[in-house]
């Protein structure tokens, strides 16, 4: 994979991701080509630029890439993302990379080849659902087209802010001690620095810096084979239960005794695992305890409580070296009362010693080389990737040992698929092409234990959505404030008043109440963004919140602003001037909850160019401008890693529903159509009754004229509670 320089163009190989008609995915490895806005397929590398693809594709502004995650496909691990069309949802390509970093290549280029079709405000342009767009399916090349040139530094929306966070927040964290060149912090509440004692099970963080790529230490860190007990010394045994999706899964871990204090039982752990790769190259790995059926408490173990933990690992010195954070909030289940406080911090930061241990691991493995001797961090991410093949290589001949005690009319299967050559790119759809492909050599190299059962393999897959929502009803997380929002009871409402049915509470101390945020809390581009990228403190709002909404419905609910009896409708009976902006997030499930956030101005819009260019805008448009800044200013550890405090422009990541009135334009965001939204929004959920939860609204400025940025408004929700929803009554 590469992008030249000379031509600005993206090329590697990739893996077509295809189901045949019993719903069995198989892959097709092909060289592609982006060139421009064209995305073309070859067999194999292009000899020349006349050589013609056999398949090509346009990318235009209704394109959207979805990032779909980590998933195994016949023993071989890929990382996928998915290419659609957003006015046609059926039409749509699923590719697979090697390695998380050429996914992240990809994605970021498709997604700036999709933005240069981006219609330029003040064009007279159609939006894209009305327009007849090629199919994106990849089709027939019959000559190689030729694009025209195109500016690729025109658009900076999808280029990565040098700043980490986007939001001014003190540290909950304070540093209490080091060992072993780790330093360790605990977490403090409510703005204690040191100054109580320890609790029952206190979140405790270890920092070390570890001479290795981050995506190097992230395979690392993933596997559950026995290359772990290289350097987890609390690790005996470990496999994956159930996959939930590319993101997320449900892991079991045993720990060997050997570390733990004299006389105390052997624990293992039962974990939900969420992962997510940042725009900077780094690398966020979340777990907490969950209860599954599938994996019952085992004689002789103690199944302790993980109440939070993961880690964060951030590239640093040019991505040769990564500083990991590891962070433990961990119930020991000790059954003495008067070990709690003592035990329990000694044999956390005993754990995470593991910081260490990787670090001396990547250390034997370079040879002792210290980063700084390489000229490049090429070579380093080589090196790594050969120790993570051979890890992973590792994990496979214990699948295959085990697999040996298979049914016997597997193996005539298996011989075919080893045996057989593939067929042609053309005929995708024969069925003896759908079954038997002839594996590449690397294929065999990267294979990994995390194999679907049969069951699942024989089973026609469910939708995203469908699917996870369907597992995520079958898990009952053990921790405190936990909500299931799929079995929330439902609460008759007689009437809805659309714009009041969340409560306004200004001192805060109200639950399932709103209330709006500092401005000065949110960092905004400055007016000279472009030659520094500076931010600034935002000094106030364009807007007004006048209200809100926490409503649930067995459907999708669409255009609140346009029902009657709700605040927006009652402004424009009185005919005023008054221009509504609502953002309505929609999280689906067999219950679907919908915060809706109603923010109010009385400026003529003709006072505001960037605003009006986004109302009377196209969706296209829109989607590549519209910008939330997310903060948990007070919640767990493991919700506010998941979260984070960084700027993203919504439209590019999930889908947006506009509806456009006479006094109001309505957003409704759809979190249903990102497998990583999807995780996020899940993992808040259980957390909500604990959590206040900070946004700011804006319209990206990418030019000078549209600089320096300004926030449309802020707001700050309070301890959300599901039970408190409001039900929508049928109109």
């Amino acid at each position: 994979m590469g992008i030249s320089q000379e031509d600005r163009k993206m090329e590697g190989w990739l893996y077509l991701i295809r189901s045949n008609r019993l719903g069995l995915q198989f892959s097709r490895k092909r060289y592609f080509v982006l060139e421009e806005n064209s995305l073309n397929c070859y067999k194999n590398i292009p000899t020349s630029r006349e050589q013609d693809p056999i398949r090509s594709a346009l990318i235009d502004s209704c394109i959207r890439v979805t990032d779909n995650g980590r998933e195994s496909i016949n023993r071989s691990v890929f990382f996928i993302f998915t290419l659609y069309n957003a006015s046609n949802h059926n039409d749509q390509l699923k590719l697979g990379a090697r390695s998380p970093e050429e996914a992240a290549g990809w994605i970021r280029s498709l997604m700036e080849a999709a933005l240069k079709e981006c219609p330029i405000k003040g064009e007279n342009v159609v939006a894209c659902s009305k327009r007849r767009w090629q199919s994106f399916r990849l089709s027939r090349s019959k000559g190689r087209s030729r694009m025209h040139s195109i500016d690729w530094t025109a658009f900076s929306s999808v280029h990565t802010d040098p700043m980490t966070s986007d939001v001014i927040a003190p540290s909950p964290w304070t540093i209490f001690g080091c060992k072993n060149g780790l330093r360790l912090f605990k977490e403090s509440k409510d703005g204690d620095f040191g100054g109580k004692p320890w609790d029952d099970h206190p979140a405790i963080m270890a920092v070390g810096v570890v001479d290795a790529t981050s995506e190097a230490i992230f395979q690392t860190v993933m596997s559950l084979g026995p290359s772990r007990s290289e350097w987890d010394f609390c690790f005996s045994q470990g496999r994956v239960v159930e996959h939930l999706d590319g993101h997320t899964d449900i892991i079991h871990k045993k720990l060997n005794g050997e570390w733990l204090p004299w006389g105390m039982r052997r624990r293992d752990l039962l974990l939900r695992r969420y992962w997510r790769r940042e725009d900077d190259g780094t690398y966020v790995i979340l777990y907490h305890s969950v209860f599954h059926q599938r994996c019952q408490p085992e004689r002789g173990y103690v199944r302790a409580c993980l109440k939070s933990g993961g880690y964060v690992i951030s590239p640093v010195n040019q991505g040769k070296q990564s500083v990991v954070k590891h962070m433990l909030a961990i119930d020991w289940k000790f059954w003495k009362s008067y070990l709690f406080t003592s035990s329990a911090k000694y044999i956390t930061i005993r754990m995470l010693a593991r910081v260490a241990a990787l670090r001396e691991l990547f250390r034997a493995k370079l040879g002792n080389c210290p980063a700084s001797d390489f000229s490049s961090g090429e070579l380093t991410r080589e090196r790594l990737q050969k120790i993570v093949k051979e890890d992973i290589k590792e994990e496979v001949q214990s699948v295959g040992e085990t697999s040996m005690s298979l049914d016997s009319t597997e193996e005539p299967q298996k011989y075919l698929m080893r045996t057989s050559t593939g067929g042609s790119f053309i005929q995708l759809n024969d069925p003896a092409d759908e079954f038997f492909d002839f594996p590449d050599e690397s294929d065999y190299e990267e294979h990994e234990t995390m194999r679907p059962s049969s069951e699942e393999q024989r089973q026609p897959k469910l939708s995203a959505a469908a699917g996870f929502v369907k597992r995520l009803h079958d898990l009952a997380v053990q921790k405190r404030g936990y909500v299931d929002l799929q079995e929330a009871s439902l609460l008759d409402s007689a009437s809805c008043s659309y714009g009041a049915t969340l409560r306004k509470d200004p001192s805060c101390s109200v639950g399932c109440s709103w209330t709006t945020s500092d401005p000065s809390t949110f960092l905004i581009r400055s007016e000279t963004y472009l030659q520094n990228q500076h931010k600034i403190k935002a000094n106030g709002t364009l807007m007004k919140m006048v209200g809100a909404d926490w409503l649930k419905s067995d459907k999708r609910e669409d255009d609140l602003a346009g029902r009657p009896g709700g605040i927006v409708q009652k402004y424009a009976a009185q005919g005023g001037n008054e221009f509504f902006f609502i953002v309505n997030i929609q999280v689906p499930g067999s219950t679907t909850y919908s915060l809706a956030l109603y923010y109010m101005m009385d400026t003529p819009m003709e006072n505001v160019p960037l605003l009006r260019s986004f109302v009377e805008g196209d969706d296209a448009f829109r989607n590549s401008r519209f910008k939330l800044i997310p903060y948990i200013s007070t919640g767990s550890w493991i919700v506010k890693q998941s979260v984070g405090k960084k700027a993203c422009l919504v439209g590019q990541a999930l889908e947006i529903n506009y509806f456009r009135g006479k006094n109001y334009l309505e957003l409704g965001v759809d979190i249903g159509s990102s497998t990583v939204a999807r995780g996020v929004v899940s993992l808040v959920l259980g957390y909500l009754t604990n959590l206040v939860i900070e946004m700011a609204f804006l319209v990206q400025g990418n030019t000078e004229e549209e600089l320096p940025e300004f926030l449309l408004g802020t707001c700050r929700l309070n301890h959300l509670d599901a039970a408190k929803a409001v039900s929508i009554p049928p109109w």
